[in-house]
């Protein structure tokens, strides 16, 4: 891995992230937060709805990285069936450096369902480490699980910004992560509640029918700062500012 921008140079993922410490810029009323995509050259961001399967092996280990770096990891439901999480953290060398740094040996996995439609039989669920928070508006019982499972049950339509407030006030959460999928990453930046945006641009031409990286409608268009370019193998790894509340 090499870094482009701003100062070239070799670099890998730890290296990128040795001073990024987001849970130090929590906002009054919400979490830092921070998106994690990846892209075809032609704005896919899955093949066969699959977003795991366009990456190589320097993606993954930099999403291993920056999970390292958060109070929590937000995840859609339609992503979660589609990629069936594990335990956020597996490694317990990894978790060992979270607590170093002063965050919790597992982050919270944080999952949007409004219907609880959701692969209760995905490792994420039964294998009994690490915590999950769901909020969801469906009026029926918690899920029993392997994995510890907390569930807020919110009235009417699920806002981002009542979810992130919630997280931040109630759960002390002061840095997330989100990793999609592209209608959560839409609704989050319709609401102007994205900070920070990692994008892995893969040199693949997909074609056909795909979700990009975001989908909905926003207000205006959003014009990002480049903070940091890095290549390894052809993959292109940027990391972007977004501007903040008008």
């Amino acid at each position: 891995m090499r870094r482009l921008l701003p100062e070239p140079g070799p670099t890998d993922p730890a290296a990128e992230l040795a001073g990024y410490r987001p849970y130090e810029s929590p906002r009054e009323d919400r979490p830092f937060v921070a998106v994690n995509m990846i892209t075809t050259l032609d704005g896919r961001a899955a093949i066969g709805g699959r977003s795991k399967d366009l990456g190589k092996g320097t993606d993954t280990d930099l999403l291993l990285a920056l999970r390292t770096r958060f109070d929590a990891v937000l995840i859609g439901a339609g992503t979660l069936r589609a990629e069936r999480y594990g335990r956020i953290v597996r490694d317990p060398q990894a978790r060992a450096r979270r607590e170093r740094i002063g965050l919790a040996h597992d982050p919270l996995a944080v999952i949007v369902s409004g219907k609880l439609d959701l692969p209760l039989d995905a490792p994420l669920f039964t294998c009994g480490g690490g915590r999950i928070l769901i909020f969801t508006n469906h009026q029926g019982p918690r899920p029993e699980t392997a994995t510890s499972l907390r569930m807020v049950t919110m009235e009417g339509k699920i806002r981002q910004a009542d979810v992130l407030r919630h997280l931040r006030q109630e759960r002390g959460i002061r840095a997330l992560l989100c990793e999609g999928g592209p209608h959560l990453f839409g609704q989050l930046a319709a609401e102007n509640l994205v900070d920070e945006l990692f994008l892995t641009i893969t040199p693949t031409l997909a074609g056909g029918e795909a979700p990009r990286i975001i989908e909905g409608s926003l207000e205006a268009p959003l014009g990002l700062e480049l903070l940091s370019l890095a290549e390894a193998e052809g993959e292109l790894f940027a990391r972007y500012r977004l501007p903040g509340p008008a």
